[in-house]
């Protein structure tokens, strides 16, 4: 039995190896059906790539927007520019007692916010003013509704200052007239008289008003007021003074400084700015105070340290200049008038001379070093401050005090001047002559030339009227002459406006007037049919040169 299952395996084995011989056989005897095979796979392979290209070109190409083709770059920083916190630097010492007191205001802090608040007392105006109590703000809020109530009841004058044009003046020719609009007045000044008016050249609407008496046997306190014309009610700035004033003169870019000069010699500076009445400077004995009354000041440039510096002409013959330097005022001399005409050759001769009066001053436009002097014998000197001890000329101008000397506004070489002898010439410093004299049949108080025009003056005189001339339409008589006030009352002092059509004159009644000019007083003279007038500096300049060379020809003709 063994044997027969051993020979039973042993053929199943050789029979299993014959199956496997076989099978190699059949995969040795057919090699080309595998290469068949494989072309084959390679073949569909290739032509589902070709069905694909196929079905790629038939469908419509996609539509690709301008924007998707623009690179957008990632954003590596963004800034912001904002003004700069504010930085304090600050140090102290630390010791126990900061800690504490610190620690036990926070404790107190921390305890009341839980308790109500108590109500404050109402308070009445008076202790609010007494305390100080926002008495700026208070101050301020009843300025503003007291203009506004100034407003509203000289409506009718407010707006004829606007907008009235006389219409009646083109069936005037060449003449106009002076509408009056505001009367200013202060209650505490009625013995005074006006004796200067300045208009301030920042603030258009403000001016300057000196009171006091130039009579030596009506002196007594004097005052300084400041006036607006958005209220005529009552002056913004009042500061009384221990004597006449007879000179003031704002300062034209520091317009919180005004120079003003008294009757009793001194000089002296106040700044809107500061409160009290006190002047910030003043003359005195020991610093050069002049020993009769002061009749002009005027601002000058700043010297070379930027300290303010303003001149006086006083009666004691004395021409000084004033520096406002920190703590004083100092003051030089730069020149003195000689009765004789003989100058002092040192300090010894200066105390044995006799100097004339001087009576009013005027520097150049243009030259600061140059200025006219006028003088009580009617004479005006042309001095420089380079020259202390001579004149550059010297005119016969008038028989009686000069009272009024000006530079023209545009023309280097003309000036004008006013006496009381009743005259008003108008000069060229290149001749000893006047060019031209005008008599108004009164002693004449103060004279202005215009500033829009060359040719434009007024003046103002004793017996009530202003009187406007233009030289450019009428070289010989006035184109308005008009009584503003009564024939009692004088006439002391008159002011262009630096802007506006307007014209302020002061008289001894302690009363300033204000008049708006009409149309025919400045509107100058007129062209040739389809030629425009041209304006200007130049332009006025021009007009006021061909005013002098049709004199001159006239007087060679003569």
């Amino acid at each position: 039995m063994e044997s027969d299952n051993s020979d039973n395996e042993m053929d199943n084995a050789r029979a299993d190896e014959d199956a496997e011989g076989l099978q190699e056989d059949g995969e040795n005897e057919n090699p080309d059906s595998d290469a068949e095979d494989d072309d084959s796979e390679k073949e569909d392979a290739a032509q589902d790539k070709q069905d694909d290209a196929d079905s790629i070109e038939k469908e419509p190409p996609p539509v690709i927007d301008r924007a998707t083709q623009t690179h957008h770059f990632p954003l590596r920083e963004k800034g912001c520019q904002i003004e700069p916190p504010q930085c304090y630097t600050f140090a102290a010492t630390a010791n126990h007692w900061k800690f504490e007191h610190a620690y036990k205001s926070y404790r107190k802090k921390q305890s009341d916010q839980g308790k109500p608040k108590a109500k404050e007392p109402v308070k009445d105006i008076d202790t609010v003013l007494k305390k100080g109590y926002n008495a700026n703000r208070v101050a301020k809020i009843a300025k503003t509704i007291e203009r506004m109530l100034h407003q509203n009841t000289f409506d009718d004058l407010a707006q004829d200052f606007k907008y009235y044009e006389d219409a009646a003046d083109e069936f005037r020719g060449q003449e106009g007239t002076l509408l009056p609009l505001w009367k200013f007045h202060y209650n505490k000044s009625k013995r005074l008289a006006v004796t200067a008016l300045c208009w301030n050249k920042k603030y258009n609407d403000l001016f300057g008003v000196g009171m006091g008496s130039d009579d030596f046997s009506k002196q007594g306190n004097g005052i300084l007021i400041f006036y607006t014309l958005k209220n005529s009610t009552f002056p913004e700035y009042i500061f009384p003074t221990a004597s006449s004033v007879l000179c003031l003169d704002i300062h034209p870019q520091k317009s919180y400084l005004v120079a003003v000069g008294l009757y009793d010699g001194y000089v002296a500076v106040y700044n809107l700015r500061k409160k009290g009445t006190d002047p910030v400077y003043k003359s005195t004995p020991e610093t050069g105070k002049h020993t009769d009354p002061v009749w002009e000041v005027r601002w000058q440039a700043d010297d070379m340290a930027n300290n303010p510096t303003f001149c006086s002409i006083s009666a004691d013959g004395r021409v000084v200049s004033w520096t406002l330097v920190k703590n004083e005022l100092a003051y030089r001399d730069i020149i003195r008038l000689p009765a004789d005409g003989v100058f002092a050759k040192g300090p010894e001769d200066a105390e044995t001379i006799s100097n004339v009066r001087g009576t009013s001053f005027d520097f150049h436009k243009e030259i600061d070093n140059f200025f006219l002097v006028g003088t009580e014998e009617g004479k005006i000197h042309m001095c420089s401050k380079m020259y202390s001890s001579q004149f550059l000329e010297t005119f016969e101008a008038h028989t009686m005090p000069v009272d009024t000397i000006k530079w023209n506004t545009y023309h280097p070489k003309v000036f004008i001047s006013c006496s009381s002898d009743w005259t008003i010439k108008v000069w060229d410093y290149t001749i000893n002559t006047p060019m031209l004299t005008f008599d108004l049949g009164s002693a004449v108080a103060n004279v202005a030339w215009a500033p829009y025009s060359s040719t434009v003056f007024a003046a103002v005189s004793i017996d009530g009227k202003v009187t406007v001339y233009d030289l450019g339409i009428n070289k010989y008589d006035p184109i308005c002459q008009q009584q503003v006030v009564a024939k009692k009352i004088k006439l002391t002092s008159i002011e262009f406006n630096p802007e506006e059509p307007l014209i302020i004159v002061g008289d001894d009644r302690s009363y300033v007037t204000s008049l708006k000019l009409s149309p025919n007083l400045r509107k100058g003279p007129k062209g040739e049919k389809g030629q425009e007038m041209p304006k200007g500096p130049e332009a006025e300049l021009a007009k006021m040169e061909k005013l002098l060379s049709s004199l001159r020809e006239q007087d060679q003709n003569n």
